[in-house]
């Protein structure tokens, strides 16, 4: 009996392009299971990140079915979708997608806003001093480093204490040190909150961390592999 907190079936992406139609994914089925994390790696264009977005709604499947939290995506219309993003997804990106006029705080409180939350600044702050930034609450993006801005990305996908917690590349822009950092972080959220981790990365290090890691090539599913029981 599966307890899938995400689930694809024989989904597909084509889009179309100057030369045709370009298959981007192909007939992808896959279960995620609820408090799980699994890592997707492949080569560049493989379709990791489309995959992704798949995932959280931010790009339409052309084919196939995929629910999350028994919600059928292809059901919803794009308010539908924001909605229920705002409501049971955080998204971190490689390129961190911070507004440049909003500050650190501004930045995370104002999704919290948003959906209606009344201690919504409180609950910012309190998770930007939770990765360390405390100090840096009222700075801008460009005022703050790509690690910082990134800290700030994790504090905004924490806020809304997410069931299922979707990052594409997240240490891909940042030194070793401040990816180590951030890569800690992003699985004390995930065990913080008991939250679903999908995670696209090229690090064979990050992937090894997570529960299952699934490959892509060429827009297929390569079969999954098990972490090790000892590392």
């Amino acid at each position: 009996m599966t307890n899938a907190i995400l689930s694809l079936k024989d989904v597909s992406l084509t889009l179309r392009g100057n030369a045709g139609p370009v298959d981007i994914l192909k007939s992808i089925s896959l279960n995620v299971e609820a408090g799980e994390t699994l890592g997707l790696v492949g080569p560049s264009g493989s379709g990791k990140s489309s995959l992704l977005m798949l995932m959280g709604g931010l790009e339409r499947a052309t084919g196939g079915r995929i629910e999350a939290l028994g919600q059928d995506f292809g059901t919803m219309g794009e308010d539908a979708l924001a909605r229920f993003r705002r409501e049971n997804m955080g998204v971190v990106f490689q390129s961190f997608h911070l507004i440049p006029t909003m500050t650190a705080l501004e930045n995370v409180a104002t999704p919290l806003e948003l959906a209606g939350r009344r201690d919504a600044f409180e609950r910012a702050r309190a998770e930007l001093e939770q990765v360390g930034l405390g100090t840096r609450i009222d700075h801008y993006p460009s005022q703050l480093s790509g690690g910082e801005q990134q800290r700030v990305a994790l504090a905004r996908a924490a806020a809304p204490r997410p069931k299922i917690l979707l990052a594409d590349e997240p240490t891909g822009n940042l030194d070793a040190a401040n990816g180590a950092a951030i890569v800690e972080m992003l699985f004390d959220l995930g065990s913080r909150f008991g939250a679903t981790l999908v995670l696209v990365t090229h690090a064979t290090e990050l992937a090894a961390r997570c529960d299952r890691v699934i490959g892509l090539a060429d827009g297929e599913i390569v079969p999954a592999t098990k972490k090790a029981a000892a590392e």
